[in-house]
C-alpha cells in the first residue's frame, strides 16, 4: 500500500485521478462480470449490497469530504463552516436537479415508478442511467481529493484520496452486480446484462477528471469543491439508495449492510489517510 501511495504522490494529479476512478469503473465491471457466472440473486443479497453502497457512501462523505473540506476553509466558528455549508447544498441541489430531469428507474421499482421526464427509453436503460447517477459524486469526489492534494491544502492528504478511491471501488463491486443481475433476469443476454453493468460507471473517470483540473486550475474553490460532492452522494443515498432497500422484507439485512460500509470506509480513511 505504501508503494501505491508513493506512486500516486509522483504523477499528475489529474492523472492519478484519472488512474484511481479507472480502478472503481474496473471494480463496477468485475462486479457486473458475475454474471456470467450466477443465474440470479437472491433479494437479500441485493438488499444488503446496496445497504453496503450506502454505508461507504455516507463514510466518505464526512470522513474524506466534510472534515476535510472544513479543516482547511479559513476563518474560525461560523465563519469557518459557511464553505462546507453552501458546497454541501449546492451539490445536493446538482444532483436534485438531475434527478428531475435525468430519466431513471431504480433498481427495486417498478416500470410506472421511473423518474425524471417522461420517455419512451426501455427499462434497461433507465436502471442504468440510475446507476449513473449515483458514480457522478463519486467520480467527482476522488478526482476533487486528489486535486486538492496537489494543490497542497491542509487536510487533503495522498492517504486519504487512495482511501476514497479504495472505498468506493469495494461498494461499486457489487453495485455493478446489482446493476448486471436484474438485467440478466429480465431477458437480456449475459454479454448486454455485463455491458450495461459496468457502463453505469463509466461516467466516474470523466467525473473524476473535472474534479481534479477544476480545483488545480481554481484553488480557492477547493473547500466548496470537496463540500459539494459530499452533498451530492448525501442526497444520492437518502433520496434513493436507502429507499431502494425498503422495497421487501430484508430492511434489517440491508441496515447492517449499511453500518459494515461505514465501518469499511471509516477505517480505510483513518487508516491511510
Amino acid at each position: 500500500m505504501e508503494q501505491i501511495i508513493h506512486y500516486f504522490q509522483e504523477i499528475d494529479p489529474v492523472l492519478a485521478a484519472l488512474y484511481a476512478t479507472l480502478f472503481t469503473w474496473g471494480l463496477t465491471a468485475l462486479g457486473a462480470a458475475l454474471v456470467f457466472f450466477f443465474k440470479g440473486m437472491n433479494r437479500a443479497v441485493l438488499d444488503g449490497m446496496l445497504g453496503f453502497t450506502g454505508g461507504v457512501m455516507v463514510a466518505a462523505s464526512f470522513w474524506s469530504l466534510l472534515s476535510p473540506g472544513i479543516e482547511m476553509s479559513p476563518g474560525e466558528g461560523f465563519v469557518k463552516v459557511i464553505p462546507a455549508a453552501v458546497g454541501f447544498l449546492l451539490g445536493a441541489g446538482f444532483i436534485f436537479g438531475l434527478d428531475k430531469i435525468l430519466p431513471h428507474l431504480h433498481i427495486n421499482f417498478k416500470m410506472s415508478e421511473a423518474e425524471g421526464v417522461k420517455t419512451p427509453w426501455h427499462r434497461t436503460t433507465l436502471l442504468t442511467l440510475a446507476i449513473t447517477l449515483h458514480n457522478i459524486p463519486e467520480g467527482l469526489a476522488v478526482g476533487v481529493l486528489f486535486g486538492g492534494v496537489a494543490a497542497g491544502f491542509e487536510g487533503a492528504s495522498i492517504g486519504g484520496a487512495v482511501a476514497l478511491a479504495l472505498g468506493i471501488g469495494l461498494q461499486n463491486f457489487p453495485e455493478g452486480f446489482a446493476v448486471a443481475m436484474p438485467l440478466r433476469r429480465q431477458g437480456l443476454s449475459r454479454t448486454k446484462s455485463f455491458m450495461y453493468g459496468q457502463a453505469s460507471a463509466l461516467v466516474e473517470p470523466i467525473a473524476g477528471v473535472l474534479g481534479a483540473w477544476a480545483v488545480l486550475t481554481f484553488e480557492p474553490i477547493l473547500p466548496y469543491a470537496l463540500s459539494f460532492a459530499a452533498g451530492a452522494m448525501i442526497f444520492v443515498v437518502v433520496e434513493e439508495v436507502i429507499p431502494e432497500t425498503q422495497q421487501d422484507k430484508y430492511t434489517d439485512i440491508a441496515t447492517m449492510g449499511f453500518i459494515g460500509g461505514f465501518i469499511i470506509m471509516m477505517t480505510l480513511d483513518v487508516g491511510l489517510g
